[in-house]
């Protein structure tokens, strides 16, 4: 790669604590404010457990990232992974794409809980047309924020992170004393069933795939080899615990119809009957705090990829007249899809396309490591196997819950899928032409 496009990575620029900041921002961002209603809509009262069983789930899968990342540190992240796994063709440009758009729509989803929670401080809450208009607000203010650097992102995620841990155990400890420690609403519901919970657990997964956040930018981490596994071990155990916390104390407030009621909104109204408006104003900030960090966050780690994407030549690119290096291009790109996403979908519906993407590129990263590279990252045999074996499962229950209940989300899963796909080979097959062509005329000459 020339001198000229390694510049737009800034080696070591990132600290252990600076990226830990940056993968629980991303993380604690739609974890615990877009997705508790959302879970708990499908798994009823044992939602809690839920968020156990996907920290469970991401344990399992973040082995493959670990090891993955730390034979291979690199900006692009999982984009090399796959590239190392299956070549530089069409599956690693396709699942690439598939966590790039994953990624996305997060964003979607938190800049779309930003404005839901912004709305409770108003008396607006009828008027739904503002939650997008908030959201894309929110997202063009990320990018110009992105624009200011990589040390200005980490000092901001790392101040970010502290506040919104600090007021989300505020808020869970207020909540469980007021609650009694009592949960009534906790247990098994007529909505749970064996496919809900694991259907459940599928979008709860979605509130710990921040993690991939920090192996997309591990060539600017410090000591990556060292750093990028411990930064994805502690912010999966800071962020199952603040979740935990979390989920029990609106447990303790609400029951499960009334957080279902309430699903794009749960904690905000979690807080109003144990502290009345007030906790109602701590909560929504905090929600604030948190989706704007974790979209900053975000959108810093998923532009990165898109440009190592275009960098190896397995993506389109075109400047449309842009100033500028690849990165900042991609940045644009990556907000105009956000923009686009929120707009078009709810919160539920995001959620669902995200889980989907998320767990097929997954399922190709544990596949990928068992039979291409798993001598060559000294990685075991069995870890790799029972996260492949539990993606499978939670992806089958998650679209047999969405067959019976919103296939608009299959289908455009399905189609954004094959769109990928098939975008991909004919671009691949324009491009080795052109080189072709190329070499031919070279010689010729």
């Amino acid at each position: 790669m020339p001198d000229d496009d390694n510049k737009q990575y800034e080696e070591n620029s990132l600290s252990l604590t600076g990226s830990v900041a940056m993968g629980t921002g991303v993380m604690i961002g739609a974890g615990i404010f877009a997705l508790t209603g959302q879970v708990a809509e499908q798994a009823g009262g044992l939602f809690p457990l839920a968020f156990l069983a996907a920290a469970v789930v991401a344990g399992f899968s973040a082995y493959s990232y670990v090891k993955m990342a730390e034979q291979y540190p690199s900006a692009g992240g999982i984009a090399m992974f796959l590239m190392k796994a299956y070549g530089k063709g069409t599956v690693t440009a396709g699942m690439a794409l598939l966590m790039y758009f994953s990624m996305v729509i997060n964003e979607s989803l938190v800049a779309r809980t930003f404005g839901t929670y912004t709305l409770q401080l108003f008396d607006a809450k009828e008027n739904q047309f503002l939650v997008p208009t908030l959201a894309v607000g929110l997202l063009v203010a990320a990018f110009v924020i992105n624009i200011l650097g990589n040390k200005f992102i980490g000092t901001f995620s790392t101040v970010t992170a502290v506040i919104k841990i600090a007021g989300v155990l505020i808020f869970a400890a207020s909540g469980l004393w007021v609650s009694g420690l009592t949960f009534e609403s906790v247990g098994v519901t007529e909505r749970t069933s064996a496919g809900s919970f694991l259907s459940a657990t599928a979008l709860a997964l979605l509130a710990y795939k921040g993690f991939t956040t920090i192996t997309n930018s591990g060539s600017e981490i410090k000591e990556p080899k060292k750093n990028i596994g411990r930064s994805i071990i502690i912010s999966l155990s800071i962020c199952l615990g603040v979740y935990l916390l979390i989920a029990f104390s609106v447990a303790g407030n609400l029951s499960v119809a009334e957080i279902i009621k309430h699903r794009d909104y749960a904690l905000a109204e979690a807080a109003r009957p144990a502290f009345g408006q007030w906790g109602t104003y701590f909560t929504v900030g905090l929600a604030i705090v948190a989706t704007i960090s974790g979209l900053i966050a975000s959108t810093f780690a998923v532009s990165r990829m898109l440009a190592m994407l275009s960098e190896m030549k397995l993506v389109p690119h075109k400047h449309f007249g842009m100033p500028g290096d690849i990165q900042k291009h991609t940045l644009v790109y990556t907000v105009v899809f956000a923009i686009t996403l929120t707009i078009l979908f709810d919160l539920s519906r995001i959620a669902s396309l995200g889980a989907i993407f998320y767990l097929v590129m997954d399922m190709a990263v544990h596949w990928g490591v068992l039979r291409h590279v798993r001598d060559k990252v000294n990685a075991n045999r069995w870890i790799p196997s029972i996260a492949l074996l539990f993606d499978v499962v939670i992806l089958a229950a998650f679209l047999w819950m969405k067959a019976n209940s919103d296939m608009l989300v299959i289908w455009v899963a399905l189609v954004g899928i094959v769109f990928i796909f098939a975008g991909e080979k004919l671009f691949l097959s324009w491009k080795d032409e052109d080189d072709e062509s190329d070499h031919s005329d070279a010689h010729a000459m």
